[in-house]
């Protein structure tokens, strides 16, 4: 495998997992605790490659602003996600699916934690290798957004977190995007457990 190819592959191989165990696997806690732990386990030495092999996730005296800039970002997009649910217009056209599911709200509380889990600190940094470090490389930013936003049940504000994203990885760095995920999935994660808007999982 040539040098170009094992960064390429490292970025997509986490993601690629995690989507085809979503395809293939029943949507049940029980099937998403499988494609969490599966994903993390391919994730972790993907991000030692990443960082040994190219410096991505630590970049010495620029780590700090990059955090800063990834908590803001990921704090709007939290907002952006959340507040169009009160607009009809917004629950009859930018939805599509049926927006959720029950299921993690009347499974036990172990598998509400493993959600969160997954959804915080593991999709969301598979989904930035996959998105904005080979996505928005391979084929540009705009195609980047445009599939970011059809992965998402919530397409228009997958778009807006998108360009938002993809923004702070050019403008700050992969380190603010991941950051910036991943602040957006927790604070979600925990408004969820809060609320019981399931919908948002």
């Amino acid at each position: 495998m040539t040098y170009r190819a094992k960064k390429s592959f490292v970025s997509i191989l986490p993601y690629a997992v995690w989507m085809a165990m979503m395809l293939f696997l029943p949507a049940t806690p029980e099937c998403y605790t499988a494609r969490a732990l599966v994903t993390l386990i391919l994730l972790l030495p993907c991000l030692v490659y990443l960082e040994h092999h190219h410096g991505v996730i630590y970049r010495n005296s620029t780590l700090l602003p990059e955090l800063v800039w990834g908590v803001l970002v990921g704090i709007l997009v939290l907002v952006i996600w959340v507040w169009p649910e009160q607009f009809d217009w917004y629950r009859k056209w930018c939805i599509y699916g049926d927006g959720g599911t029950n299921a993690v709200g009347e499974s036990e509380m172990i598998y509400k934690l493993v959600r969160l889990f997954g959804s915080a600190f593991v999709i969301s940094v598979a989904e930035e290798l996959f998105f904005r470090r080979w996505l928005m490389r391979f084929a540009g930013f705009w195609w980047m957004v445009a599939l970011f936003a059809v992965e998402h049940d919530r397409w228009l504000v997958g778009a807006v977190a998108g360009i938002l994203y993809g923004w702070l990885a050019l403008r700050k760095g992969l380190v603010s995007a991941i950051v910036a995920h991943v602040t957006t999935n927790l604070a979600l994660g925990l408004y969820v457990l809060e609320t019981g808007k399931w919908q948002f999982w």
